[in-house]
């Protein structure tokens, strides 16, 4: 059963995030290799606990919060990831010590899975204990949470531990703003009353242009097919 009491993100009508008090709020900034394939996050800004609204157009003057110009531009926020079929039906490799689930529809285009070959070649690998290492920590690294392994030796899902926290994504090395990282299973209500499925990391749009409102699905990146190339054996 549903517990009424538990603080959520709420989705508006064509408008921004209501966000509720005690929930910290952080700049979380992508950092990259001399390759530029990221490696790391680091934090930057914080913003103090309390109740806020976070801009889901991607005009506001005021960002990361809403200024209201969503109501002069004519946004159109329609939610349209409900009722999110794909994460039922997720692609699976399996490999001689993890598994991988990937949820391709979920990409945030973070690019941590790039690293040491890409961890769809690492998990078929993941008898070696280094490219064991290195996928756990590109798919804990994953902010949508596209990316999730499976110990198999353990019959474990391996997942971050998240305090429940907003972070602001940033991606200097490709020049964007990225969307906002919700982490530590803080339940998504649309603005019709749906909580979306809850999960230990998700992103939600702060662009205005993803299809998959109100997750994102890379479109914050002017070439987003180009950005997101999946390399698989």
């Amino acid at each position: 059963m549903e517990n009424k009491n538990v603080p959520k993100i709420k989705v508006t009508k064509n408008g921004p995030y209501l966000i509720p008090d005690g929930i910290p709020i952080s700049e979380q900034t992508i950092i990259t290799d001399a390759e530029g394939t990221p490696v790391d996050w680091r934090r930057g800004t914080e913003y103090p606990p309390r109740t806020c609204a976070l801009c889901r157009c991607g005009q506001s003057k005021t960002k990361p919060f809403c200024d209201g110009t969503h109501s002069k531009v004519g946004f159109d926020g329609t939610e349209t990831a409900s009722p999110e079929e794909y994460i039922d039906n997720p692609k699976h490799i399996n490999g001689p010590a993890l598994e991988l689930t990937d949820i391709e529809e979920l990409c945030a285009s973070a690019r941590f899975c790039h690293r040491a070959g890409g961890i769809w070649n690492l998990v078929p690998k993941s008898d070696d204990p280094e490219a064991k290492r290195i996928a756990v920590e590109e798919a804990c690294d994953c902010p949508s949470g596209r990316l999730v392994v499976k110990d198999k030796e353990a019959n474990k899902i391996i997942e971050a531990s998240l305090e429940k926290s907003i972070g602001l994504i940033e991606d200097p090395a490709m020049g964007v703003s990225g969307p906002i990282w919700v982490r530590g299973g803080i339940p998504v209500e649309s603005a019709d009353g749906k909580t979306y499925r809850v999960r230990n990391r998700v992103t939600l749009c702060r662009c205005g242009k993803s299809a998959n409102k109100p997750f994102c699905d890379s479109s914050h990146y002017p070439e987003a097919e180009e950005v997101e190339q999946v390399h698989k054996e």
